[in-house]
């Protein structure tokens, strides 16, 4: 993929001046109950970026660069499969991830922004979109369906999550045996809405996530797979508290 510097915000999809698309949300509902408070986690010890727009810029470009196949590929996302895009915004995955994994497969749209769950509803139902799942989540919990997901994906967006480890930890009871999480993003700081690798890897670690594979997919741009741990076997909140106060992760 080409496309790996970082957009100024002017020149992303904004929803300041767009059209309201908060109608409907009402009926857009977490899929699960609720996992493990954010209390029982620390903050992470690094700056947390802002959640500035829907899409990370024009789909066309996207395209162009072959970002969606490049990702579907190194996934190995397939027909049949149940994958989760968390933080979907208006769905430039959701919209591809929906025809591979086909009429046997489910696609779950999760997000945080009612507004932007709004416009992912919208999408799904003018494009006839049968097999995808809208879903509303919180900050420290995707609120996903129990052991129902073979692939999450977090694109260009893992430096927003304003709480990583109950974000992980409760992701975990969401995944079938051997899930994997793939994640996008950009080695730079957090603040410049990227995550340094070796950051990414130790804040997972602390969770219990196993790194599969790294790849570079552009000048910044990587993709990162990690196997997800067993919901039985992932530490205790108490355990990822205590390890991180003593190895903590730095930016």
């Amino acid at each position: 993929m080409a496309i790996s510097a970082c957009r100024p915000a002017a020149e992303r999809v904004a929803v300041n001046g767009s059209p309201a698309v908060a109608v409907g949300t009402d009926t857009i509902r977490p899929a699960s109950g609720e996992g493990a408070p954010a209390s029982a986690f620390p903050a992470p010890a690094r700056d947390v970026a802002d959640i500035v727009a829907p899409r990370w810029i024009n789909e066309d470009d996207r395209d162009d660069a072959g970002e969606f196949t490049t990702v579907a590929r190194l996934a190995r996302i397939r027909a049949g499969q149940s994958v989760a895009d968390i933080g979907a915004g208006d769905g430039y995955y959701v919209a591809r991830l929906s025809p591979l994994v086909g009429t046997a497969g489910i696609v779950y749209g999760q997000d945080i922004v009612p507004d932007y769950l709004g416009m992912l509803q919208r999408r799904v139902e003018r494009d006839g979109l049968a097999n995808v799942r809208v879903v509303m989540g919180e900050p420290h919990d995707p609120r996903l369906p129990a052991a129902s997901i073979d692939v999450a994906l977090m694109i260009h967006m893992y430096h927003e999550i304003t709480q990583p480890f109950a974000l992980l930890w409760n992701l975990a009871s969401a995944m079938k045996a051997g899930g994997r999480l793939v994640i996008l993003d950009l080695d730079r700081p957090t603040f410049g809405h990227g995550t340094p690798r070796l950051l990414l890897d130790c804040e997972l670690r602390h969770v219990g996530y196993q790194k599969l594979s790294f790849t570079r997919t552009g000048a910044e741009e990587y993709v990162a797979i990690y196997q997800v741990p067993a919901a039985a076997a992932r530490p205790s909140p108490s355990a990822v508290s205590a390890s991180l106060r003593s190895s903590p992760c730095r930016p």
